[in-house]
């Protein structure tokens, strides 16, 4: 007789350990939100503490970006004149604006003729009958050139300014980098206000974290002796309370992002108001999907350093009799 063929081996189908890793942190995660849903008073207000530590920094900085928003429509931005020679006739100035139009730092440029000049300054220096005795118009024409909003820092304005000051046609080229330098002080100021205060909320954060935590461990001691009777690690009886940390966290951030949202819309109505007196259609930007994620990360990651800290300090003092 032929022998028996080998049967065939089945593979064995226990889950890996990554699957069992997966599955025992899930298990932790619902668990540790089960816990505090049991308290939910508690729970929203220590969340709702925390949101407002967070909603500080985020709100500061949206509207911060759109104040930034604001200024690349301003008239007042950083504009140059061009201040053109006396004898250039109008097809070399219409050869130069198509130039000029070439170049990628520059956004509008405007045209000012000569009797529009001489125009405007009658009309606004007093002097208009003086200047009638003139035999010739003195003004120059001028071009009115705007950059775009990547090139309106006072650097990149400078560089322009050179660049433009070597055009054959241009006689002398303008800017009003002082404007330009002010308003770039004030938001360089307004971005570290809000680094700052945005760090002191969020050690503030860490602060309330660590403290919530502390009396989770103090509450669950007896708990946590116990365990630690049985075999437990510290890993395993670290896990839930940093998944309630992280929770914290993650329901902080949300609060922060309905009251930054809130607020937004509260003011959406009378700036877009305010901006139609100006002609304007600007419209308040609000927290897009990566701002969002971001709020939302940070905060959770806020969460889970502060009951992390929290829990390496004080779990080490629980030792079983």
């Amino acid at each position: 007789m032929k022998a028996d063929a080998k049967k065939p081996v089945k593979k064995s189908s226990s889950p890996s350990m990554i699957h069992i890793w997966f599955l025992r942190h899930l298990q932790v995660a619902i668990s540790s939100l089960g816990r505090l849903t049991r308290s939910p008073i508690g729970t929203l207000m220590t969340a709702t503490v925390l949101g407002i530590a967070v909603s500080l920094p985020a709100g500061m900085w949206v509207m911060l970006d759109n104040v930034k928003q604001i200024s690349g429509n301003w008239d007042a931005g950083a504009s140059l004149s061009m201040f053109l020679k006396a004898d250039t006739d109008e097809q070399q100035v219409d050869e130069l604006i198509g130039k000029l139009k070439l170049m990628p730092e520059i956004q509008h440029i405007a045209y000012v003729t000569k009797d529009d000049a001489l125009v405007e300054f009658q009309q606004f220096s007093g002097l208009g009958q003086a200047l009638e005795i003139l035999q010739e118009n003195p003004l120059p024409a001028v071009l009115i050139i705007t950059p775009t909003l990547q090139h309106s820092t006072p650097l990149q304005a400078d560089l322009l300014l050179k660049q433009l000051n070597q055009e054959p046609l241009a006689d002398l080229t303008q800017l009003d980098m002082e404007w330009v330098e002010r308003f770039h002080a004030i938001t360089e100021i307004a971005i570290r206000a809000v680094i700052v205060l945005a760090s002191v909320l969020s050690l503030a954060v860490l602060l309330i974290i660590g403290n919530t935590i502390r009396l989770e461990i103090q509450n669950r001691h007896d708990e946590i002796e116990i365990t630690k009777l049985v075999g437990a690690t510290n890993s395993f009886i670290r896990r839930p309370f940093l998944y309630t940390g992280f929770w914290y966290g993650l329901l902080g951030g949300l609060i922060a992002w309905f009251l930054v949202t809130i607020s937004l819309w509260l003011l959406s109505g009378p700036i877009e108001k305010l901006t139609g007196l100006y002609q304007s259609q600007f419209r308040l930007d609000v927290l897009d999907l990566p701002t969002t994620v971001v709020l939302l990360m940070g905060s959770a990651f806020l969460g889970l350093a502060g009951a992390r800290i929290a829990v390496g300090r004080h779990l080490r003092a629980i030792e079983p009799d």
